[in-house]
């Protein structure tokens, strides 16, 4: 289902906007609902989400949140990351070559709806190391700064972060409370940490901002 609020998206003059509007249509055609998260384009099957679009300086790609599921006999997908579990992007980098691909892609789409009607989960690998809540995984992969500036963090305050957006039971409050919280860790802050700029005893908050309010 066509989301209006995108067209402007969509419309936009870009080096990719042939690319990303072709992969829009495909994603259409496949009975997808179109949305806005984490500033991109994402397409929900029955509330959950399947695919993102995303536009880069050398490729476009179709982001699918359950990737490693998919079965990909023509190794087309590839990890957007080294710490990534479930995501796999299919990359693209030529107009072409999506209408050239379309039976493909559409196949990949329809697999992925297909996992989801199934209910099949991912199967995290268990580690020593902090294990991330899906939904800020996906953020981290599809926003390099905010990736950069999360794991500049200790590991207690990346430990604090994931703790307080794990807590919360829905998917819509767990994303909010990641974009809630973005700009306080691209300026470098933990979750508990002041902010003021104003206290003698930093991390923590010495109550020096009230003198000044």
């Amino acid at each position: 289902m066509k989301n209006t609020k995108l067209d402007d998206y969509f419309g936009k003059e870009s080096k990719w906007k042939n690319e990303i509007n072709q992969l829009r249509s495909f994603l259409l055609d496949c009975g997808l609902r179109e949305e806005l998260k984490w500033r991109q384009p994402c397409y929900v099957y029955n509330g959950s989400n399947i695919v993102l679009i995303g536009a880069f300086k050398n490729y476009v790609t179709l982001s699918f949140f359950k990737g490693v599921l998919l079965k990909d006999k023509e190794k087309h997908l590839e990890l957007p990351g080294e710490n990534s579990q479930s995501v796999m992007m299919y990359k693209f980098t030529d107009f072409k070559e999506i209408i050239k691909q379309e039976k493909t892609i559409k196949a990949y789409i329809f697999e992925a709806i297909e996992i989801k009607r199934l209910g099949l989960k991912v199967e995290l690998k268990k580690s020593s190391e902090l294990e991330l809540i899906e939904e800020l995984e996906e953020n981290l992969n599809q926003d390099s700064d905010f990736k950069k500036a999360f794991f500049a963090l200790t590991p207690g305050r990346q430990r604090a972060y994931n703790i307080h957006y794990s807590s919360a039971k829905q998917v819509k409050t767990r994303i909010s409370r990641i974009e809630k919280t973005k700009q306080r860790i691209l300026n470098g802050y933990g979750l508990n940490d002041c902010t003021c700029g104003l206290s003698k005893r930093k991390p923590n908050c010495d109550g020096s901002h009230k003198s000044h309010a």
